[in-house]
């Protein structure tokens, strides 16, 4: 369904403070993958606090939606999502990245409540994706499974295996979407390894590609809405985003790919996005 005004005042409210939990986790851990973190948080929010149905009380409920963190290293920004949620207390973030800690750099869905996929090595999140879906179908379950890729991830030549795979199986109970920040770890992606046309490669795989900002959540739930009702073509969602979203000395900076900063830098960010409004 649309977002009506107070649903997107109130995920607006919840990615704020989302944002802070990030800088905090950043400071708690040392050092974190603060930018693309950042960028995902419209995203996450909107899919945990309006589309997928989970219960917190029963984490491994067998007709809860799934959602795969393909871009694993952003866990900085998934496991607020969770604590925020309800899966675990959100105390418990200021361990993250510690020795003994449940929380990683990348998340282990044995070890965080909440989490339906270990990941680790990019561009596997996809084909874990289409498994799922095809174990759905032949469960004759109605659960939906949504995986979030970076955009340099998809230099991965598995993504599209896994893309010619969705289309193949006509799996509309997998929807993909793909966190475009234009920005990797060594650099813009189009210098790295270009992608353009980015939106008519996935459509040349079979897939229905609907471009949004990744940030505007009425955007995001028009798409969400049409790929939630997808039958066999399966839905990728394009999200324009900005790494480092919400922090003006991080954003669009790729620098902030992995960052960590003391008390006063934390500060900054956070004075940042409070002014920013979102």
């Amino acid at each position: 369904m649309p977002c009506s005004d107070e649903e997107i005042q109130e995920l607006t409210t919840l990615a704020r403070e989302l944002r802070l939990t990030i800088v905090d986790v950043m400071a708690w851990s040392g050092g974190a993958h603060i930018g693309g973190s950042l960028s995902i948080v419209e995203i996450l929010t909107i899919l945990y606090f309006k589309y997928l149905r989970v219960k917190v009380e029963e984490p491994k409920w067998p007709d809860r939606d799934r959602f795969i963190l393909s871009k694993g290293h952003a866990a900085a920004g998934f496991i607020p999502v969770l604590a925020k949620k309800g899966f675990f207390p959100e105390g418990e973030l200021k361990s993250f990245n510690h020795f003994g800690s449940p929380f990683a750099m990348h998340p282990d869905s044995n070890k965080v409540v909440g989490c339906d996929a270990s990941a680790g090595s990019l561009g596997h999140g996809l084909s874990m994706a289409v498994g799922l879906g095809l174990g759905a179908r032949y469960l004759k379950k109605s659960f939906k499974t949504v995986c979030l890729l970076g955009d340099g991830e998809c230099c991965e030549g598995s993504v599209w295996e896994a893309a010619m795979a969705l289309s193949h199986f006509k799996l509309g109970n997998v929807i993909t979407v793909v966190d475009r920040n234009r920005l990797m770890i060594d650099g813009g992606t189009e210098d790295i390894m270009g992608l353009e046309p980015f939106g008519d490669k996935w459509r040349a795989f079979g897939l229905e590609v609907i471009e949004v900002n990744g940030h505007n959540f009425g955007e995001l739930a028009a798409a969400l809405d049409r790929a939630w009702i997808a039958t066999e073509k399966p839905v990728l969602i394009l999200a324009n985003t900005v790494k480092g979203k919400g922090v003006d000395f991080m954003e669009n900076n790729v620098v902030w790919h992995y960052g960590s900063g003391d008390s006063e830098l934390c500060e900054r960010a956070k004075v940042s996005i409070m002014k920013g409004g979102i």
